[in-house]
């Protein structure tokens, strides 16, 4: 069972960066999908980057691409966010997912897409973008 520990939320500035962390443990499989939801005040929570697990491709949503990067140190099986020229509207609740493998390679898309669902989520962790 895969166990997700989500750090580096905070408080930030509109225009500013920050890197959130995610530490996975107990994956019986390297090739693990994995992305990053959120959950803003009074929304439902969405799928904002992921990452396939076989290839190591990602999908963005729109609201994150050219500003959001996801990447996977493997090594230490931590997963990064990237978030760059945050806006307002970006403030959430950050949560990191994972599912260890369905047989469809692009399942982390899809998932990001509200197709599937992730086996795993994290307990989140929250970004407020403030002046």
């Amino acid at each position: 069972q895969l166990q997700l520990v989500e750090s580096g939320g905070g408080l930030v500035q509109p225009g500013g960066s920050l890197r959130l962390s995610c530490t996975v443990s107990g994956a019986t499989t390297p090739n693990y999908h994995i992305g990053w939801f959120r959950q803003r005040p009074e929304k439902e929570r969405e799928g904002v980057i992921c990452l396939n697990g076989p290839d190591g491709s990602t999908f963005s949503a729109e609201s994150a691409k050219g500003r959001f990067t996801i990447d996977r140190d493997r090594d230490k099986n931590i997963v990064y966010l990237q978030m760059n020229n945050l806006r307002l509207e970006d403030s959430a609740v950050y949560y990191c997912a994972a599912d260890m493998g369905t047989g469809i390679s692009a399942f982390a898309t899809l998932a990001c897409q509200g197709v599937y669902d992730m086996d795993y989520f994290g307990k989140g962790t929250l970004v407020t973008v403030s002046s």
